[in-house]
């Protein structure tokens, strides 16, 4: 199996439960793991038989930064939904963190896998 993936990509939302996290912005960050067979772009040197990690995390970035979820749960859920329906990726694995949510942690948040695990 092949990955692609995007690594720490940065995107400002409102996102928490309390008043105060409803009132600010704060800065998520996703690690995105995507299942995709790269022999087809490599054989002929092909972008557009690519999965274009650059339109997907366009799509994520607008995406999470219009939205206002009070779960990163919720939210993880959708992106993976995205991932899946729109770009047609079978397998998806997406971390979401919220850095310095926790004091004396660099970040909390959640790690899903979703569809099946390609051999």
């Amino acid at each position: 199996m092949d990955i692609v993936f995007i690594e720490d990509l940065r995107v400002d939302t409102v996102i928490g439960i309390y008043d105060w996290e409803r009132r600010v912005r704060q800065t998520l960050s996703l690690d995105v793991e995507m299942a995709f067979d790269n022999t087809v772009p490599a054989a002929d040197d092909d972008i557009e038989k690519t999965l274009n990690y650059k339109d997907i995390a366009k799509r994520l970035s607008a995406y999470v930064g219009e939205s206002s979820f009070g779960l990163v749960e919720t939210l993880a859920e959708r992106c993976a939904a995205i991932i899946r329906e729109e770009f047609g990726v079978s397998w998806v694995r997406l971390k979401l963190s919220k850095p310095g949510a926790v004091r004396g942690a660099h970040a909390v948040g959640v790690r899903i896998e979703r569809g099946e695990r390609p051999a």
